[in-house]
């Protein structure tokens, strides 16, 4: 199938790969979860990466995360070419450029939702940027529910703390992993649109793994991934193109 392909209003790339592979595998048992993809994530947008299930989304997110190390080609964040860094240095680069944000929230039982934000500045050694984190828990609406537990908050509130907390730290670019997928259809679009929200106000740069149009919906671009190759990169598509893209593979 031809990609297709349209250019982001933006110039800076937060995140991008070229020939990336990743094969799970040997010989008659080997599976080819990427084929040589290229793609390059624009900075201050909200990206969503869909496909069907076993296209590769997941394994194109992990890899491009540093999470998962790929078979060939190169990643590279925030300026930085991941195949460089060692486990330790990855590990600390992801700490320091790299957000996280998955379905299971996440969060410490024990601790207060502000603490939960706070933990990976504390555990960093870093002080805490007060006038980003006002921002970040005025954007995403928690100001009222700092001082709660996660078990005093609706699953959506909870989704949110665990954003903020990706957001705190200030990354390059967040990655989320079906954010919404643990949430019924009220907190999850609550949840996008707080997503939506700090990227529009907070500048910050998301992209979302997703199989859901109505979640696709909130984000500005969003790449289609068919059988582990990247089959079109569309920008503020409507519904009728992003289904046609979806659908395409089957022409």
């Amino acid at each position: 199938m031809t990609t297709t392909s349209t250019t982001p209003p933006q110039t800076s790339v937060a995140a991008s790969a070229r020939g990336l592979t990743r094969t799970y595998g040997a010989a008659d048992r080997a599976v080819h979860a990427l084929r040589g993809v290229d793609l390059d994530l624009p900075a201050g947008r909200f990206t969503a990466i869909m496909g069907p299930s076993g296209s590769g989304k997941s394994t194109l997110m992990h890899c491009l995360a540093g999470l998962d190390p790929a078979t060939s080609g190169a990643v590279t964040v925030a300026g930085r070419e991941l195949a460089g860094l060692d486990d330790t240095a990855l590990t600390l680069f992801r700490r320091e450029h790299i957000g996280f944000v998955f379905q299971a929230f996440n969060l410490l039982p024990m601790l207060t939702a502000g603490q939960n934000i706070l933990l990976p500045l504390e555990l960093a050694g870093r002080e805490v940027d007060r006038a980003l984190y006002d921002q970040v828990v005025s954007v995403l609406g928690l100001t009222t529910r700092l001082g709660h537990l996660p078990s005093e908050l609706s699953g959506g509130q909870q989704q949110r703390v665990a954003i903020a907390r990706a957001l705190v730290t200030r990354p390059a670019i967040v990655f989320a992993d079906e954010p919404t997928g643990n949430l019924d259809s009220e907190a999850s679009a609550e949840v996008l649109g707080h997503l939506r929200r700090s990227v529009r106000e907070l500048g910050m740069t998301v992209v979302m793994v997703t199989h859901e149009l109505d979640a696709a919906a909130y984000a500005d671009d969003v790449v289609v991934i068919h059988d582990g190759a990247i089959t079109a990169h569309l920008v503020e598509p409507s519904a009728d193109v992003l289904v046609a893209a979806l659908r395409g593979r089957n022409r």
